[in-house]
């Protein structure tokens, strides 16, 4: 026999040039991979950094400090003039929309226009008084008017009109100040008595001027009708006069509210009387009241007319409006003030395109207020050697026009671009004007030029809530139990078929489901409240007793059906159960709710309801939740060890023993992660209650009502938005609200999980 020869064993080279060529592509593979890896989550973190930094830097400016400076033209600021060869006291001073021409009434009869910056006089105009007759009285504009008075010793009242102007000779422009006087230069007679106008109001509108006057308590009022030719466009007057009753006290000053229906006097104590002249057959003193504990000093009406600002030499400036009271009667109502104690108000200028004013107080003191917003802008003190005497707001609000007690006139820039922003406008209720109450209200713009903002953001973060509420509350059990069954009782064979379906359902674009639920979910559920009824009751319900029907069958029966399967029983008897719903909903609507479910809740209930509300956003958002939370649970779930499932099973627990204390409290961190991302899905979806929802944004938690979001109110007036506006930089701010909202509920959502991780990690 020959022996048999032993081989060696191949010996293996492991530092052959391919191999290390194979090792070097391989580190340097994975060296990129990290570093692309790495670059694309710093890249990441910094790009939410630099969204915040950018809704930062657009909300800075609305908390800015306002300032006031000497206006400045080219190189020169402007100082302190006089108007050569002016006589008399100013009665009224104010500046064209560009603050580049200025005004000034004296009470000597002239009226001169001159430049504001340096004083240089454009215009003079000596008013046609009738012969023996002096200026008594001034009755000023209303903000954004430019129709005055002066009232007259013999008890009437000339009506002036400023204009101005603009051309463009040889690309210049020029601004022409015009004087006129819209019902002729004979003065309108107020008081039939003859007695002088100590006081004297004007309203003007497009069929009607009203003058009230008077002397002592001694009112007198008279509208006239305008009635216009169409072929000289002259306006011819009709007038109407009211007997006024007499005041208790001497009026001091007057003021006509807008309609011409209501005057307000105030008294030479501190009191306010209010006249009603809505019977103009019978006018009527409705109430009087006390404005001030000293003498007031100034009145004026703020943009819109419909507040009136009343000044007195305690420091105060109050404001006043008309509110309807419990039994609808009309009442003069203290909304609220301002107060610098110690100093004497001695004048008050309201902005023209805001709800904002200047008070210059007798100590130089000038400071710059906002109604809406209760907030105090700037305090500067712009006459230091003497007291003041006028302020006039250019229409813009960007200057401001001074007159001291010296006659010596001064332009200022004003810079207050966001005055009607504070956290009171922006959290808290503010009493707005012609509401009843105070209210948390966002309404942002208007048809109307004396519109009030009203910038509330508590109603829209209300509505984000309320839709992330009533879209969890549906989502949430649904989507959770299904991944328990999916992910632990379900067939593995079946699984893999019903995960990806109800992933896919995500993909569905959101759009989409806004659409659908917009135009048949919203009026369907509106047609088949008591189907809804009875389909959140009946089907639950019905699942549950065929459940344990089925569990009462003999063992021959059940095992028919692979283990795993039993889900599919289920689709049948849903459509059963939603076909049974639907077909009782109108026999129980007939027999139950009169035949209108939606009139029984209205008028039975006084349960308001919209078509498209939050059971509508619910039922919509909440399918579109379902599949986020469902399939992050459904991983967190089949990924607890099989180890635990068994172990818990070989020491005697049933199935859903270990489900409800092995498996879900080591899968509660994903759990937890899978509603929180749900939740913030829902709290930053846009387009569905965009479309599903009547984007009303009011504070109410009826499930039959609408709401507004704030990424729905971003959605739809961010391109109507000016930019660079109070509107703008509010939005840009409820932006940076949903972002911080959002990160914050993330932040501490991880913190919980890291908690329920470490706790249920031992297991």
């Amino acid at each position: 026999m020959n022996a048999r020869v032993p081989v060696d064993a191949p010996e293996l080279d492991f530092d052959t040039p391919a191999l290390r060529r194979h090792r070097r592509i391989r580190a340097l593979k994975d060296r990129l991979a990290s570093g692309m890896i790495g670059i694309g989550g710093i890249s990441v973190i910094v790009a939410v950094l630099l969204i915040c930094v950018y809704l930062i830097y657009e909300v800075l400016p609305l908390f800015e400090r306002a300032s006031i400076r000497p206006w400045q033209t080219g190189q020169q600021l402007s100082s302190a003039y006089v108007l050569a060869d002016v006589k008399g006291s100013p009665l009224y001073i104010t500046t064209e929309e560009q603050a580049e021409i200025g005004m000034e009434v004296t009470d000597t009869g002239e009226v001169v226009f001159f430049n504001a910056a340096s004083g240089k006089i454009v215009q003079r105009h000596a008013l046609p008084l009738p012969a023996n007759t002096h200026i008594t009285s001034f009755a000023q504009p209303a903000a954004r008017g430019d129709t005055f008075a002066v009232g007259l010793s013999d008890g009437s009242a000339l009506v002036l009109r400023d204009d101005y102007q603009v051309t463009y000779p040889n690309d210049q422009r020029l601004i022409t100040p015009l004087l006129s006087f819209p019902f002729g230069d004979t003065p309108l007679q107020v008081q039939s008595d003859g007695q002088p106008l100590n006081y004297l109001a004007l309203r003007d509108s497009d069929d009607a001027l009203m003058l009230v006057g008077g002397h002592d308590a001694n009112l007198a009022a008279v509208r006239f009708d305008k009635q216009t030719n169409l072929l000289t466009n002259e306006v011819s007057l009709t007038p109407t006069r009211f007997s006024l009753p007499q005041s208790n006290h001497r009026v001091q000053q007057v003021l006509i509210l807008p309609g011409m229906q209501w005057i307000v006097a105030g008294e030479e104590n501190g009191g306010l009387s209010v006249f009603d002249l809505r019977k103009a057959d019978k006018p009527i003193l409705s109430e009087q009241l006390s404005a001030s504990k000293g003498d007031i000093t100034i009145m004026t009406l703020l943009l819109g007319g419909q507040s009136v600002l009343v000044g007195d030499d305690q420091g105060t400036v109050s404001q006043w409006f008309l509110v309807r009271g419990e039994k609808k009667e009309w009442h003069l109502q203290r909304i609220r003030a301002f107060s610098r104690q110690g100093y004497k108000v001695d004048w008050i200028a309201p902005e023209q395109g805001r709800k904002g004013f200047a008070v210059a107080y007798d100590d130089g003191m000038v400071s710059l207020y906002n109604a809406t917003a209760e907030t105090n802008s700037v305090n500067r003190r712009l006459f230091e050697q003497s007291e003041p005497l006028l302020l006039g707001y250019a229409p813009r609000g960007n200057a401001l026009l001074t007159v001291n007690s010296q006659h010596q006139l001064q332009l200022w820039a004003v810079d207050n671009e966001h005055p009607e922003v504070s956290w009171r406008s922006l959290w808290g209720k503010v009493w707005y004007e012609g509401y009843d109450h105070p209210d948390y209200i966002w309404q942002s713009s208007s048809a109307a030029n004396d519109f009030e903002p009203k910038f509330s953001l508590t109603p829209l973060a209300f509505g984000t809530l309320k839709a992330a509420l009533y879209a969890m509350l549906l989502a949430t059990p649904l989507a959770i139990c299904g991944a328990i069954y999916t992910a632990y009782f379900m067939a593995g064979g079946l699984r893999r078929k019903v995960k990806p379906l109800i992933e896919l359902m995500e993909a569905l674009p959101t759009v989409i489901l806004g659409f659908f639920a917009g135009l048949f979910l919203a009026p369907f559920v509106e047609g088949h409240l008591p189907f809804i009824a009875m389909a959140l009751v009946l089907i639950p319900v019905g699942v549950l007793l065929f459940a344990f029907a089925w569990a009462q069958l003999p063992g021959a029966i059940r095992h028919r059906l692979p283990e795993g399967f039993d889900a599919l029983l289920l689709v049948p008897l849903i459509l059963l159960l939603g076909w049974l719903c639907l077909s009782l909903s109108e026999p129980v609507e007939l027999a139950l709710f009169g035949g209108d479910a939606r009139a029984f809740l209205t008028n039975q209930l006084g349960i308001d309801f919209d078509q498209r509300n939050a059971l509508v956003v619910g039922l919509a958002m909440g399918f579109a939740v379902i599949p986020t939370i469902f399939s992050i649970t459904e991983d967190a779930i089949f990924g607890v060890p099989r180890s635990l499932t068994y172990g818990s099973l070989a020491l005697g627990a049933t199935p859903w023993q270990t489900l409800v204390r092995v498996v879900l409290p080591t899968a509660s961190p994903g759990i937890f992660s899978a509603l929180m991302i749900g939740l913030g899905r829902a709290v930053g979806e846009t387009m569905i209650v965009l479309m599903a929802t009547g984007n009303t944004p009011i504070m109410d938690a009826n499930i039959f009502e609408g709401m507004r979001t704030l990424a729905a109110n971003i959605a739809v007036e961010m391109p109507e938005s000016e930019v660079g506006s109070s509107h703008f930089r509010i939005l840009f701010l409820a932006a940076l609200v949903l972002f911080a909202f959002t990160f914050v509920m993330n932040t501490g959502a991880e913190l919980i999980r890291q908690r329920l991780r470490k706790k249920y990690g031992s297991l």
